[in-house]
C-alpha cells in the first residue's frame, strides 16, 4: 500500500516541476512512440501465445482417445474384411465404439486436398473405420497383430505420429510468444532508462541551478519520473488500443482447426491486454526513478 501511495503521489505531485523536463523534442517523441510500438507488439505476442495454447489443447483433445483403421482390399473382399475388423474391435478391451465411415464423410476428409469432384467410383479409396477409445485405450501392438491375422488389408493409425508433432509445435510457439513478451519488456525498460539518462544529462545546467536554490534530488527525480511515466502510459494506451482493434477483426477460429485462424482473444482473455498500459507505466516509473537517481549521483 505504501508503494502505491508513493507512486500516486509522484504522478500527481507538483506539476510545476515538469518544467525541469523538456516537454517536447526527440526524447519525448521517442519515448512515446517506443512505448506504443512495444505495447502493440506485446498484444500480438500475447494473442499468439494464448491462441497456440488453445490450439494445442484442441488438437490433443480431438486426436487423443481416437484412432483410425484403414482397409485396403479388393472390392470383393472389402465388406468381409470390414466386418472382420469390427468383430476384432468389439472383442478388444479399451475400445468404446467403432464404426465404418460413410463415403460422404470420407469425401469431406479428402476434399481440402483433392477438391469436391474426387471420383470415388474409379479410384481405389480405402475404407476407414473410426475407433473411439476408453480408459487407457487398447494395447496397440496386440491389436495390430490381431488385425493382421483377421484382416490383412487393415492398418491401425493411433494418431500418435500426427498428434505429437502438432502439439509440440504449438507449445513451442506458445513459449516463443512468452519469450517475445519478456524481451519486449526488457527492451522497453532499457529504452526508458536510456531516455531518462539522456534527458537528465541534457538538462545538467538546469539541475545545477535547481540544486543551488535548494531543490532536493527527490524533487528533481519526481519531475522526471512523472513526465516519463505519463509519456509511457499514453503511448502504451495508444499501442494497446490499436492492437486490440486489429486483433478484434482477425478471422475467427475455423471448424477445421486451420492454423492461422482464431489468433484473437476469447472470453476473459480480453482483460489481459488492458493490463499492459498500467504495467508499462509501473515499469517506466521504476526504470526512470533508478536512472534519475543514478544519473544525479554521477552529476554530483
Amino acid at each position: 500500500m505504501e508503494v502505491g501511495h508513493f507512486i500516486l503521489g509522484t504522478l500527481s505531485g507538483d506539476r510545476n516541476a515538469d518544467r525541469v523536463v523538456p516537454p517536447t523534442g526527440f526524447t519525448a517523441r521517442l519515448t512515446t512512440l517506443t512505448a506504443a510500438a512495444m505495447a502493440f507488439l506485446t498484444v500480438f505476442a500475447l494473442a499468439l501465445s494464448l491462441a497456440t495454447g488453445r490450439l494445442a489443447a484442441n488438437w490433443n483433445a480431438e486426436l487423443a482417445g481416437t484412432s483410425t483403421i484403414r482397409i485396403s482390399a479388393p472390392e470383393g473382399q472389402m465388406a468381409a474384411q470390414s466386418e472382420a475388423v469390427l468383430e476384432v474391435l468389439r472383442t478388444t478391451p479399451g475400445i468404446a465404439s467403432a464404426r465404418v465411415m460413410s463415403e460422404a464423410e470420407q469425401r469431406k476428409l479428402l476434399e481440402p486436398w483433392f477438391g469436391p469432384d474426387l471420383p470415388f467410383d474409379t479410384l481405389p479409396v480405402p475404407r476407414l473405420i473410426e475407433v473411439l477409445e476408453k480408459g487407457r485405450g487398447p494395447n496397440s501392438a496386440g491389436l495390430k497383430l490381431r488385425l493382421s491375422a483377421e484382416a490383412p488389408g487393415a492398418v491401425l493409425d493411433d494418431h500418435t505420429r500426427w498428434r505429437r508433432p502438432l502439439v509440440d509445435a504449438a507449445m513451442r510457439l506458445r513459449i516463443l510468444g512468452a519469450v517475445s513478451i519478456l524481451l519486449m519488456v526488457g527492451s522497453t525498460a532499457a529504452m526508458i532508462t536510456l531516455a531518462a539518462q539522456s534527458a537528465l544529462a541534457a538538462n545538467g545546467q538546469v539541475i545545477e541551478v535547481l540544486r543551488l536554490i535548494g531543490a532536493r534530488d527527490v524533487y528533481i527525480v519526481r519531475a522526471f519520473v512523472r513526465r516519463f511515466t505519463l509519456r509511457v502510459l499514453f503511448g502504451a494506451c495508444v499501442g494497446t488500443t490499436l492492437a486490440m482493434i486489429w486483433v478484434f477483426f482477425m478471422p475467427d477460429a475455423a471448424e477445421e482447426g486451420a492454423f492461422l485462424t482464431g489468433l484473437g482473444f476469447q472470453g476473459w482473455h480480453w482483460i489481459l491486454p488492458v493490463l499492459i498500459p498500467p504495467l508499462a507505466a509501473f515499469l517506466a516509473f521504476w526504470a526512470t526513478r533508478w536512472a534519475a537517481f543514478y544519473t544525479l549521483l554521477r552529476l554530483s
